[in-house]
């Protein structure tokens, strides 16, 4: 069984000071995505480069305490790939994918932080651009091999995903337009919303982040904007999965699903 965890960590100093990496030991991790890292490589030198003996492989933003994401995992890899192509986004450090490749068989994990928009129309304008290149890179790389995305896409789906949907079709993370790119990705490319295939009925329950605003987390006004989207294959080993909230590392909750895999 291979356990696979999501996280936006809002800052990876910050998360640890919760508690993040004692957690991480005990809960039998085998692979862990990690986003916002907020962190440079020097940052991450002898104190984050390994945590709970998963090694760490990590794209940073250029930008100082901004974006970066990074991939934790127990088997060594046979490659590792930081950005994916796009000057723009890959400067702000936002995709890093570990490959597992065998005879016969090639695997990717990979971690990404998708843009938000929420800030200013201009970073919701660098969302559609990123959109537009990201939707090709995974088109070529779901036809040359298995894969799972795990991250923050920033984008609630359907209106099961977020507790307030009807007051917030016009905002960043709910637009017609950034719905439709999930449901292209879904039904035109053929990838699993993993949550969404073991649980379809989850509502409140599947939320990953809420607002520090007002009392979101209290109330449980949140949004599931975090993610294991699977290429079929590897998506039909999926066997549990679940938001864990017993204690809080930051704004957003661990997604974990168990795979019935091997690396």
């Amino acid at each position: 069984m291979l356990r696979l965890v999501s996280l936006n960590l809002n800052g990876i100093r910050s998360a640890a000071s919760k508690g993040w990496a004692e957690w991480v030991a005990a809960s039998q991790i085998d692979c862990m995505g990690v986003q916002e890292l907020k962190a440079q490589a020097s940052d991450l030198a002898g104190r984050f480069e390994t945590v709970s003996g998963l090694a760490g492989h990590f794209h940073c933003a250029e930008k100082k305490g901004y974006s970066g994401v990074g991939l934790y995992t127990r088997e060594t890899p046979s490659e590792v790939i930081a950005g994916f192509g796009s000057p723009e986004f890959d400067a702000e450090g936002r995709y890093v994918e570990v490959r597992f490749d065998k005879p016969g068989r090639k695997l990717s994990l990979i971690s990404c932080y998708f843009p938000s928009g929420s800030s200013s129309e201009e970073r919701q304008q660098a969302k559609f651009r990123f959109l537009a290149d990201f939707r090709p890179h995974l088109a070529q790389l779901a036809a040359e091999r298995e894969f799972v995305l795990v991250g923050d896409v920033n984008i609630a789906h359907r209106e099961i995903d977020l507790r307030n949907w009807k007051s917030n079709q016009k905002n960043s993370g709910f637009t017609p337009e950034e719905r439709a790119w999930m449901t292209a990705l879904l039904d035109g490319l053929g990838l699993v919303d993993v949550h969404r295939r073991l649980r379809p009925e989850d509502g409140g329950e599947a939320y990953t982040w809420w607002s520090n605003r007002g009392e979101a987390w209290a109330k449980n006004v949140g949004w599931r904007i975090d993610y294991q989207l699977a290429t079929p294959g590897i998506a039909a080993t999926a066997r549990t999965v679940s938001v864990y909230k017993d204690q809080r590392f930051s704004d957003h909750a661990p997604l974990v699903v168990d795979y019935d895999l091997s690396l």
